[in-house]
């Protein structure tokens, strides 16, 4: 059995992994989803201090405390940048790093460079970055299939503000996760686009081409957790297994 640790993406907190959590727990899993600094029940924590070293901290904090050892760190979209520092951090405990419709952050990158759309919302009290509408979302390239207005409400319902210095903030890192085994769960990019792109060299997918890399597809739109939440928890418990 596995150990995973679920880190939403923007906006979300540990809830969002409910329904995948569930039969991953179920099956005989450790399962850890994540609500990192600033977010859902841990608002009140949030300020113009939380930047993305403040949730790479989350996360290897949460890994040593807890003791855990081979896990399966997953990202969700904005997610990339706390798991892939986290990775750097601690690479001894991680079996795995899955990036669900997501991406590695490179040394230096800032996850604001990654997501433009998200950057032209405006800041609030000089540090919070609300939830754009979804056809704003769309409109940034992030894919709504499979949300039907039950999902949509309930996400828009239980988001919450991102600090917006986990944006801006560059990720720093050692290269110490650089061999780990990863695994990038496509679900809005067809698997064809994608090795287009790391075939052309594109900077943000040319990394994916390395011997530690499996591509897999999952087709739906960008918030698997909620659009098919039961082929999201079997597709990452046939990663663990492989």
């Amino acid at each position: 059995m596995s150990a995973f640790v679920l880190v939403p993406g923007f906006w979300l907190g540990a809830w969002a992994w409910d329904t995948v959590a569930e039969p991953l727990r179920a099956a005989g899993h450790t399962v850890r989803p994540v609500t990192l600094t600033g977010l859902a029940e841990r608002a009140a924590e949030g300020g113009p201090q939380v930047d993305l070293e403040t949730h790479v901290a989350d996360l290897t904090r949460l890994v040593t405390e807890e003791d855990l050892r081979e896990v399966v760190l997953v990202a969700h979209s904005g997610g990339m940048g706390a798991v892939t520092g986290a990775a750097d951090r601690v690479p001894e405990r991680v079996r795995r790093v899955v990036y669900l419709d997501s991406g590695p952050l490179p040394n230096g990158a800032t996850l604001a460079e990654l997501n433009p759309g998200a950057v032209r919302q405006p800041v609030v009290d000089g540090w919070r970055l609300p939830m754009p509408t979804f056809e704003e979302l769309a409109e940034a390239g992030a894919s709504l299939a499979g949300l039907g207005p039950a999902e949509r409400a309930h996400m828009r319902e239980r988001a919450t503000d991102q600090p917006a210095g986990t944006l801006h903030q560059p990720l720093r890192l050692t290269g110490a996760a650089d061999r780990l085994p990863k695994t990038l769960v496509s679900c809005s990019f067809p698997l064809d686009q994608v090795r287009t792109l790391i075939a052309a060299g594109h900077p943000w997918f040319a990394s994916l081409g390395g011997p530690e890399w499996d591509l897999l597809e999952l087709p739906t739109g960008h918030w698997p957790m909620f659009s098919r939440p039961d082929a999201t928890a079997r597709v990452l418990a046939e990663v663990a297994a492989g």
